[in-house]
């Protein structure tokens, strides 16, 4: 049987049934790509309140409005279930779950592991699957492929179809969404990469089909080691300039006015996301056992995860030309989500600040307007309610995560001192005796 023609004319229909496994910040909007070019679509996730919220109508997911969910379920062409065994009446699986990084710096691959084997017992002859999880190069092929066919009973390309296509998300923006940014597919073989290609083609704007799986998986990889280098330089040079004596914010515009050979980052406390501070270890891990040293990963790793404790020490310093202790002064931290008007609070530099201050002695609070309260390893705070109290009380204000919501003018106004680690207050903080800046 001719499964490749017979695919492609499903999607081309949009009588394929689609399925998405894992719906969190990258599955939950491809579900909803997916169900709003036509396809009906099943979001599978072993979460049962994020299921009973779909089910209700409501997000959970800031860039997907309950309105979206609504329209969608209503319509039937949304449905959310925690049984895997839904697969076996599917046309295609995307798989979208996390790849976190455990405590020693080695991929945790967990819950890539456990999704294979919950599809290897329902993965038929006809299915195409993408895997989407962020990893090393050779994932699709040495552990998805192999656990699939690892009965024989599929081949891949004529049976089968697999494909690796990076996720390419970026939550709270809006100008690039997942329709409209550029999809990157990878397949094992030809057949595969035209199935799924044709698939993804149907919903997003445009599709960037490339040689091999390995190929997609390594694209990924050098966007975020692009990034997560370039970010590592300019927290050095932030770190040089305050040994200098010379402002990083003002250098940063100076060379921004170079119309090439220029592209502007800027520093920070510290990385966060659930991709820029981990993908390029991943790689890292991968080469370690292919006896090389990725010598820029490295460096750049250890210049970013130093810049919390580097902020502290800033802070502590400014604290101290106040004639005020780190130890029993109260501190108030803006923002913990890892980027500004998100909810976010995956690996977010915001957690090792606060950890570090209350180390030292400091009475730490926290003000959040998308992240009411912090439930991470033993950290336990809520956001502060009376947040012009709060601002007025506190002996530093620590900005670490610049929200637009926040009026910078009159935080600097009431604030007895703030330490600035994103120049959210821009010129009139540069100007201004109470503010410090990273």
């Amino acid at each position: 049987m001719n499964y490749v023609k017979e695919l492609v004319t499903k999607f081309e229909n949009k009588s394929a049934r689609i399925g998405v496994l894992g719906l969190g910040y990258v599955g939950l909007p491809l579900a909803v790509v997916f169900a709003q070019a036509g396809f009906e679509v099943t979001g599978i996730d072993p979460i049962e309140s994020k299921i009973k919220s779909l089910e209700q109508g409501k997000s959970y997911v800031l860039d997907v409005p309950d309105e979206t969910i609504q329209i969608l379920t209503s319509t039937g062409k949304l449905k959310a279930t925690s049984d895997f065994a839904v697969l076996k009446d599917l046309d295609a699986v995307s798989i979208c779950v996390p790849t976190p990084l455990r405590k020693t710096g080695d991929p945790d691959l967990s819950f890539i592991f456990s999704v294979a084997d919950s599809l290897k017992k329902y993965v038929h002859p006809g299915m195409a699957v993408v895997l989407e999880s962020t990893t090393y190069p050779g994932t699709t092929r040495e552990l998805i492929l192999s656990k699939l066919t690892e009965d024989n009973t599929l081949k891949v390309g004529e049976d089968l179809f697999l494909a690796f296509s990076p996720e390419r998300v970026d939550p709270g923006r809006i100008d690039y969404t997942t329709r409209n940014t550029p999809k990157v597919i990878g397949g094992i073989t030809p057949a595969c990469l035209e199935v799924t290609s044709s698939w993804y083609g149907q919903a997003l704007e445009k599709v960037i089909p490339v040689s091999s799986a390995e190929v997609a998986e390594m694209a990924k990889l050098l966007e975020n080691t692009f990034r997560m280098i370039n970010i590592g330089l300019v927290n050095e040079m932030a770190i040089m300039c305050d040994r200098l004596g010379v402002d990083i914010w003002e250098v940063i515009e100076a060379a921004s006015t170079k119309p090439f050979g220029f592209m502007k980052f800027q520093p920070g406390p510290g990385l966060g996301g659930h991709c820029i501070p981990i993908d390029p270890l991943y790689l890292s891990w991968k080469l370690k056992t292919l006896n090389y040293s990725t010598r820029f990963i490295n460096l750049a790793s250890e210049i970013n995860t130093g810049m919390p404790r580097f902020t502290v020490t800033k802070i502590q310093d400014a604290l101290n030309t106040h004639k005020k202790p780190i130890n029993g002064s109260k501190i108030l931290v803006l923002g913990v989500a890892y980027k500004p008007d998100i909810d976010d609070l995956r690996e977010s530099p915001a957690l090792d600040i606060i950890h570090l201050l209350q180390e030292k002695g400091a009475q730490v609070q926290y003000h959040d307007p998308f992240i009411p309260s912090i439930n991470h390893d033993e950290l336990r705070m809520q956001s502060v309610a009376d947040f012009d109290k709060a601002v007025k009380e506190a002996d530093c204000v620590v900005i670490v995560t610049n929200h637009s919501l926040y009026d910078y003018t009159s935080i600097m106004r009431d604030a007895k001192l703030v330490f600035d680690a994103r120049n959210a207050t821009g010129d009139a903080g540069k100007d201004n005796p109470k503010v410090v800046k990273l």
